[in-house]
């Protein structure tokens, strides 16, 4: 533990000129309209799946390594039509219900609740997750066809599919989150996130925060919903639609941004709003090594 405690500050202090600078941020935030936010911490995973392992669809293979560099934050539950309505002034879904998952919203309407959100709370922070953090999220370190296990049978009881939704969206956070503590990664409305949508973008994807093709026709939508099979719930499965269309399927689930700055926590008290990384304590790196260093 003091060996790994030691890199780690050896690490910062190459990092952060010559100091020994140890960041952490609050585990939930809550923004001004509700939103519940669950940190996600940086870390590894296989992203895609294996046809040898699981009934995969060409698009998600070959499985590969992937690297998420930084924590962020990650909405506890899909945007509900109450949070929608709160920033864009209407509700375009065809199932009313205020504790409901927005629908029939398209990628660019994604995008501009998304610029009114941040000009509301003053900041740019807010966006959709890339494709990569959507699947690192859902996965919550496991590596198993979904995020509980392997079982089809167990579906149930983390997602409304096509089985058990009677073909329409159900409020949010009904059923059991996964790993993580996030709710309906698996059913409910499709999720719209960042990237454009590559057929064959897995066999060239950087390993590190990949962001999707530099250009396309589709974007992607991630975790399967009410009226489609088990299937699709899966942790791999990738949807595609375009960035205008709408459909009552598709909603979305927004992504915070960390800010890396210290400074934002110096001298204040409480939650810094909207969450950064905050300095938990700074030690002059040469202080450190005349403390630690042998005899």
């Amino acid at each position: 533990m003091r060996l790994a405690f030691i890199r780690l500050c050896v690490l910062s202090a190459f990092l952060f000129g010559g100091a020994i600078t140890v960041l952490a941020a609050e585990k939930t935030y809550t923004n001004t309209i509700g939103m519940e936010f669950i940190l996600i911490p940086s870390g590894s995973f296989t992203m895609g799946a294996d046809k040898n392992f699981e009934d995969a669809y060409d698009d998600e293979t070959p499985p590969h390594r992937v690297t998420i560099a930084k924590p962020f934050y990650l909405g506890k539950y899909e945007v509900t039509q109450a949070q929608w309505t709160a920033v864009m002034g209407s509700n375009p879904s065809k199932f009313k219900d205020l504790n409901n998952p927005v629908e029939k919203v398209s990628w660019l309407d994604a995008q501009e609740f998304i610029k009114r959100l941040n000009a509301m709370e003053g900041h740019n922070r807010y966006r959709l997750p890339t494709e990569a953090q959507w699947e690192y999220a859902a996965r919550a370190g496991s590596n198993t066809t979904y995020s509980f296990g392997e079982e089809a049978d167990d579906l149930g009881l983390y997602a409304w599919y096509g089985k058990n939704s009677g073909k329409k969206p159900h409020p949010v956070g009904q059923l059991k989150p996964n790993g993580w503590g996030l709710n309906d990664m698996h059913g409910n409305v499709s999720e719209w996130v960042q990237d454009w949508w590559g057929e064959r973008y897995y066999s060239y994807s950087p390993v590190s925060d990949p962001t999707g093709p530099s250009s396309g026709t589709h974007r992607v939508l991630r975790g399967g919903n009410c009226e489609f099979s088990d299937k699709a719930a899966r942790s791999a499965s990738r949807g595609t639609s375009p960035s205008d269309h709408q459909d009552m399927d598709n909603g979305l689930r927004l992504a915070l941004s960390l800010e890396e700055r210290a400074e934002d926590a110096i001298g204040a008290s409480g939650l810094v709003s909207p969450p950064s990384l905050r300095l938990i304590f700074y030690i002059p790196y040469s202080n450190f090594m005349a403390k630690n260093s042998s005899p």
